[in-house]
């Protein structure tokens, strides 16, 4: 929990009890949380909430109470949440809508690492930009939670790919997920142009933000679409419309998972493909590094500073 934003050590390690679900809730006791950027910009008040706060939205459990009108969940139920709101925590209210049943060949450290990345990754290369056989894509932190689930499946779906990474070690985990070219960051513009003989990728995939948008621009074709989903570098400037027209009438788009799974037909959709491709062995997850709930400070540094590869989890 926090009373206050600020760095790591805002979080603390509190005792309190264990709520009760309301209706079109369950209760669920928390086995693996996934710990975001989004709990990280919560921490730090980039995004304003309500204090005491207690960050987290998305973990993998147990289903152990049920709240009035919910017949679609049961006692025992293996469940993960994206919605989860209050997830660092050992017990913690679920909307039932927001929920899926985890199947049995899923574990829940694999579903708690590849849900919430995970659809993020599967609606960037389905409805964001629906990448086809022949694209060539630009993947930003290749090595990354997203970046790494977000290659697989644009491999999947035939295209061409390019990523960067900060280090060689992290270049060849992205060479496994299918990358076909690994750039670092310095000079990655000119780079891309060189590979695609100087026409540019049909998308760029950029979780990065600040420090990668302007040359983002610069490595995309004619009519080609930017996707800014994320700012691990920190939140882009505003941007001069002009620099779209200048760079071959670009498209830009700032899309939020939330408005791609705000049916529960479209929930469903993706979280069966996602939960489908991992339990079937054609999604590989990895997690890069598991903390105890007592660390999670330390956890979310170790996202921030790019040290990790993968999913960061929190074991309750």
């Amino acid at each position: 929990m926090m009373t206050e934003t600020g760095g790591p050590e805002v979080l603390k390690l509190v005792s309190r009890p264990t709520p009760t679900p309301g209706p079109g809730q369950v209760l669920v006791r928390v086995e693996a949380v996934g710990v975001n950027f989004i709990d990280i910009y919560r921490r730090q008040g980039v995004y304003v909430m309500p204090l005491p706060y207690t960050p987290g939205e998305e973990s993998a459990g147990v289903v152990e109470a049920v709240g009035e009108g919910v017949n679609h969940l049961h006692v025992g139920d293996r469940v993960v949440s994206a919605q989860a709101a209050g997830s660092y925590s050992q017990h913690v209210v679920y909307d039932a809508a927001g929920a899926v049943r985890i199947p049995d060949d899923v574990t829940f450290e694999q579903a708690a690492g590849v849900f919430l990345q995970g659809l993020t990754s599967h609606y960037l290369c389905t409805s964001t930009f629906d990448v086809q056989p022949g694209h060539t894509v630009l993947i930003h932190a290749g090595a990354g939670g997203v970046g790494l689930l977000l290659t697989q499946l644009c491999k999947a779906r035939g295209a061409r790919i390019i990523t960067t990474t900060s280090t060689e070690e992290k270049a060849e985990l992205s060479r496994a997920a299918g990358a076909d070219f690994v750039l670092g960051y310095s000079g990655f513009g000119e780079k891309v142009r060189e590979i695609t003989d100087g026409i540019g990728v049909d998308v760029a995939f950029d979780g990065v933000g600040k420090d990668t948008f302007d040359e983002s621009l610069t490595s995309i074709r004619r009519r080609g679409t930017m996707a800014c989903f994320g700012a691990a570098s920190g939140l882009v400037p505003p941007v001069d419309i002009m620099k779209l027209h200048k760079n071959g009438s670009l498209m830009l788009t700032r899309p939020n998972l939330w408005d791609f799974i705000a049916t529960p037909e479209d929930l469903q959709w993706r979280s069966g493909e996602l939960l489908g491709a991992v339990g079937a062995g054609k999604l590989d997850v990895r997690i890069g590094a598991r903390y105890p709930l007592a660390e999670a400070g330390a956890a979310q540094e170790a996202l921030l500073g790019r040290g990790t590869t993968g999913k960061v989890l929190l074991l309750p």
